[in-house]
């Protein structure tokens, strides 16, 4: 039993959090040698009424505090519990001042030392992506049933504190006697806990961690032996507890059937069947002796499919997954070493530090996406991302992540990655896949990945940024006479008072006589590879921000990438682009090196698609009024009160209708605003808004699975930017083939990103949806009609005008809450 000392855990309620916040309720929890000790509980009359906000969110009335004591009659008592302690918070600042000046007003002057719960949290918990009480409670099975009334909060963050204690003392000692270093860089007396408990730590560095100097990371757990699978897809589905789906059986079918086919197998299959478990299942099953790889569209998928399908199959047949990216996603042990011997004045660096020495001692990737909360330390963290390479002076040597990586996906059994990677990996080193089962996910999505391979682009500000800050740190002349010409071409380009061509020379030659730490995303877009070099701006906000394009003048082939002697599936919602042009030509697959499998395709009556007609033509609007149609637009369907995804196609867009919401006081989530896509869309899952602005992997690669009912409001057709330079080369070279640009590529491919989109929805049979889409040239161009037809394929398709749009919904909500209620 450890020892330590009188702690009061303390929550308020009060009528604002402005300066002339009055306290309506006082909660204390006391806690000693991790034990709870006494509780106690007060309301407190204001002597005014409360706002409409406060009673919602408190559940206090006016009429209950009229009853109640005022502040005066029960300073003593609090005065009495809090004298003798260290005062504990959840925002400890809030809670204590005010509490503070009360007391002083009554002739208590308080002294305690000041503990914040939430700096503890993020330390010691350093993965989570909130750090609200609620959001804790919820990940440490913390009951908070009365959230918000300051009893109920006092006791839920009483039982963090002792969780925290807890955490604390299993750490490694050399782990906690580091992060004591950097204690005082925590509010008040937050620190103080750290030292108290040092003395309960074990001296012993048990085994599964590994330390070098006074960072310890954890060990990656790996199995011996894996489990058999049963040779029949039933039984192992059975075995994970999946319900049964005759689709999914139908598609397991169908991939166990081409595992001997020595062709490269297209097989189509809808959304919502779960593929996922369809392919791993017969593949893990019938080629023991064959490391599997999943290669998902984007690194959200792959994360998404590593933390369901991945950690399943390792927890119930004992399998070695492994998630795996690039270099630049995983930390370097040997520069954040560096950095904590850097005095910094910064008290968010010094938390964050201490943060990341509690994360090696769980992570077992290194992979610096599991940190969420980055805000306000980017450039801390892209110092710490990986470079690929490790000197052979290093130290670290043994425990580097990336390089475990790498020999951990020799071994292990399935391997999960995203495409971008794949087709670096590819093009550096095709023996990647020799022998090997590849499975592309979504694969549709591909002959995009393969132009972002030759394609790349920097933020222009951000690199004058990095070498400001790389020439206030860099002592030896030689590396800061090459990072003033760097800063000095830098500057040429955000001008664009240079020739292009030969600054890109320029700027090649004294990043190869730099370090490669330096610059990396630089590096990217100067690659040897890329042979074209242009300058664009995007406006974010009032800022116009400038960035550097690369890309190369070829058409990537992917048919070209891949080794002899790989099994390879690709997996599509759809295999024909158009009449004229199908998936496996874009990927330059010859047509006798390719079988096709189509599964049937049901046409779905739990979503509809409304097209809104009456609207004006989005191209004579000026960038304002097509802002304010879609606040309107929101605003109308936000009075059903469902959950509505809005999707564009342009940050800029997505960013003044935030903005319009903000100023009408709508709560929403916005991409890169709020966080990224994943925090964006957990956040949203969580009810931490109604509404979710977003763009990018929201079309295709963030599936909404947890809303019964919902709403989809698709600005416009996802059509490319005819301006693009990579769209007019891809015009150029289909146009050259005999294909039309637009009939044979770019309308099947905005065709199909919008049934992509669709999709986001459905993922449960028993999940509706209604999808608005507010482009009217669905309705009055030429090709409109082709667009409808296509989504007549998927489910229901119905005109209908703004106005009674709303009650439309409502009713089609309404009859399937009704059909769900039928036997």
């Amino acid at each position: 039993m450890i020892k330590t000392r009188k702690y009061a855990i303390v929550d308020l309620e009060a009528t604002s959090t402005g300066p002339d916040a009055k306290i309506i309720q006082v909660g204390i929890v006391l806690v000693q040698d991790g034990q709870l000790l006494e509780m106690y509980e007060t309301d407190v009359n204001p002597h005014e009424d409360l706002t409409p906000h406060i009673k919602q969110l408190t559940g206090i009335t006016d009429e209950q505090l009229r009853q109640a004591p005022v502040f005066s009659e029960v300073a003593r008592d609090i005065f009495a519990l809090l004298e003798d302690a260290v005062f504990v918070a959840h925002n400890v600042r809030f809670d204590a001042n005010l509490l503070a000046e009360h007391l002083f007003l009554e002739g208590y002057e308080l002294r305690t030392p000041r503990v914040d719960t939430v700096e503890l949290s993020q330390v010691f918990f350093p993965s989570l992506e909130r750090y609200s009480l609620g959001n804790l409670a919820d990940y440490l099975g913390i009951e908070l049933l009365d959230a918000h009334t300051a009893i109920a909060d006092a006791l839920a963050t009483a039982k963090l504190f002792l969780a925290i204690q807890e955490k604390i003392i299993t750490l490694p000692k050399v782990t906690l006697q580091k992060l004591l270093t950097y204690a005082d860089h925590l509010l008040f007396e937050t620190g103080q806990v750290l030292e108290e408990l040092l003395s309960y730590t074990s001296d012993y560095l048990s085994a599964g961690y590994e330390r070098v100097l006074d960072i310890v990371v954890k060990k990656p757990s790996y199995y011996a032996k894996a489990r058999h699978l049963a040779p029949h897809f039933e039984q192992n589905s059975a075995l994970l507890g999946l319900e049964e789906r005759q689709q999914q059986v139908a598609f397991a079918s169908v991939v166990e059937n081409r595992l001997r086919d020595q062709n490269i197998n297209f097989i189509q299959a809808q959304t919502g069947i779960g593929k996922t478990y369809g392919y791993l299942l017969p593949l893990l099953a019938n080629c023991p002796d064959k490391q599997i790889i999943v290669a998902a569209p984007t690194k959200l998928l792959q994360d998404q499919i590593m933390q369901t399908e991945g950690t399943r199959l390792a927890e119930v047949f004992h399998l070695n997954c492994l998630s795996l990216k690039g270099y630049e996603n995983y930390i370097k042990l040997d520069v954040f070493w560096a950095s904590l011997s850097l005095e910094e004045d910064n008290r968010l660096l010094n938390r964050i530090k201490m943060q990341l020495l509690v994360w090696l001692t769980e992570t077992e990737t290194g992979d610096l996406d599991e940190i969420q909360q980055k805000f306000g330390a980017f450039n801390y963290f892209d110092r710490l991302r990986h470079d690929g390479h490790l000197s052979t002076s290093s130290l670290f040597t043994d425990i580097d992540f990336w390089q475990k990586g790498q020999f951990r996906a020799k071994i292990s059994r399935l391997v999960i990655t995203n495409q971008a990677y794949l087709l670096n990996r590819l093009a550096d080193d095709p023996s990647f896949l020799v022998g090997k089962v590849l499975i592309i996910d979504e694969a549709q999505k591909l002959p995009l990945q393969l132009e972002h391979l030759s394609r790349r682009k920097v933020n222009l500000f951000e690199l004058q940024n990095d070498s400001q800050q790389h020439l206030k740190t860099s002592p030896d002349l030689l590396t800061r006479r090459l990072l003033e010409n760097i800063a000095y071409n830098l500057a040429q380009l955000v001008h664009q008072s240079t020739d292009i061509e030969k600054t890109v020379e320029a700027l090649r030659q004294d990043l190869s006589e730099l370090n490669v730490s330096f610059f990396p995303q630089l590096r990217e877009v100067l690659d040897l590879r890329l042979d074209q070099f242009w300058i664009s701006q995007e406006k974010w906000g009032e800022t116009v921000v400038p960035y550097l394009h690369g890309a190369s003048l070829s058409l990537g082939n992917f048919y070209e990438l891949l080794p002899e002697n790989t099994k390879v599936m690709a997996i599509s919602a759809t295999l024909a682009i158009s009449q004229r042009v199908n998936l496996a030509q874009l990927l330059g697959v010859p047509e006798k090196r390719v079988t096709y499998d189509y599964l049937p395709q049901e046409r779905l009556r739990s979503q509809t698609v409304f097209l809104l007609k009456e609207l004006p033509d989005i191209s004579s609007l000026t960038a304002q009024d097509y802002v304010n149609l879609i606040y309107h637009q929101i605003l109308s369907l936000s009075q059903l009160n469902k959950p509505i995804i809005v999707l564009f196609t342009a940050n800029q867009t997505l960013l003044e209708v935030a903005e319009r919401l903000e100023r009408s006081k709508l709560p929403y989530l916005a991409q890169h605003q709020h966080g990224t896509a994943n925090q964006v869309k957990r956040r949203f899952e969580r009810g931490e808004a109604n509404i979710l602005l977003g763009s990018g992997s929201f079309w295709e690669g963030a599936d909404f699975i947890q809303q019964d009912q919902m709403i989809l409001l698709v600005t416009r057709l996802p059509f490319e930017n005819p301006s693009n330079p990579y769209v007019k080369k891809l015009n150029h070279h289909l146009a050259e083939t005999g294909l039309n640009p637009f009939d044979d590529y770019h309308l099947p491919l905005a065709m199909l990103k919008l049934k992509q989109a669709l999709g986001r929805t459905q993922r449960r049979k028993d999940q509706q949806s209604a999808v608005v889409l507010m482009d009217r040239r669905v309705l009055t161009k030429s090709y409109g009609q082709t667009i409808r037809l296509f989504l007549e394929t998927i489910c229901p398709v119905e005109s209908v005008s703004p106005i009674d749009l709303p009650s439309k919904i409502e009713t089609y909500f309404a009859s399937g809450e009704e059909e769900r209620k039928l036997p």
